[in-house]
């Protein structure tokens, strides 16, 4: 990586890169017909219920003509993936990133980490230094690529943070969320954009003396242990998706289990500092 670039060239040069690897062009969306096309990509991927479409062609217009951003993924003029993000903070201080999706047909191809890092690349060049945006805390791939591959770090633990939402991925519990804040100039984001994700490893670090507060149980659900220590890791369960779908009352323990332990050691301080692919996220309580 060259570190004497400006920032933002850099960061545009790593979008490019991204997108080429995954063998699509990433760019702004500003024509009604591939607006519609986003709302429908939503639609399928969360597979809303009728008339709940996560976002609407109008709205899609209205953040786009007032300088918002949205963009799409595209491949032979297929659109696979978007992403959705308005300004937060006056004098566009922070861009919230509202929604991010891949269809199934460009799954496993990295299209999600290059619309990632074009939004970046946006940012950067709006002169904007940080994007957040919340996520589910129990999905696991989720938590990886957040925290892993793009560098980001949770700031709070938001309970039940848009309420009910009927469609095919929430379930009917309560949405409890992460927020998250990427700090697009830090060094750990930009090795990240370069394609040196954030390294965390659980065991190194039970072997150092870090102690286990939320694991897994030999049945699936949630099995409270010792938050003692100033480092501690929470588990969270490997498919909290299907586990809604085949064990509701077992995915609704999870839930109550992770607001109680990560939400509780958030609120005391702790600084959640990286997450294993493994399943496990890494909460310091040292004093910094």
């Amino acid at each position: 990586m060259n570190t004497e670039r400006p920032v933002a060239a850099e960061a545009v040069e790593a979008a490019r890169a991204a997108a080429v690897a995954s063998g699509v062009e990433v760019r702004e969306i500003t024509e009604i017909a591939e607006m519609t096309a986003v709302g429908v990509l939503f639609e399928t991927i969360w597979r809303s219920a009728p008339g709940t479409r996560p976002v609407t062609t109008e709205l899609l217009r209205a953040l786009s003509s007032a300088g918002n951003y949205v963009a799409g993924a595209f491949a032979d003029g297929e659109l696979l993936g978007a992403c959705v993000g308005f300004f937060g903070n006056p004098g566009k201080g922070s861009l919230h990133s509202h929604i991010a999706g891949v269809a199934k047909a460009g799954a496993g191809r990295g299209i999600g980490y290059a619309l990632k890092l074009h939004q970046r690349g946006w940012a950067l060049e709006q002169e904007v230094s940080a994007v957040k945006w919340t996520f589910d805390p129990l999905v696991r791939r989720n938590a990886y690529f957040n925290l892993g591959k793009l560098g980001a770090l949770p700031v709070r633990y938001l309970r039940d943070f848009y309420g009910p939402m009927t469609d095919g991925i929430n379930g009917s519990g309560d949405t409890d969320r992460l927020m998250v804040s990427w700090e697009l100039t830090s060094p750990a984001v930009r090795n990240a954009a370069f394609g040196e994700p954030i390294r965390t490893d659980a065991k190194a670090l039970l072997d150092q003396g870090a102690t286990v507060a939320l694991e897994v149980a030999a049945d699936g659900g949630p099995a409270a242990g010792s938050a003692e220590g100033p480092v501690t890791l929470v588990a969270v369960p490997p498919d909290i998706e299907g586990l809604r779908t085949t064990d509701p009352g077992r995915a609704a323990a999870w839930r109550a289990a992770l607001r109680e332990v990560l939400g509780g050691l958030m609120a005391a301080g702790g600084r959640v500092t990286g997450f294993d692919r493994a399943g496990f996220y890494v909460i310091s309580k040292e004093e910094q």
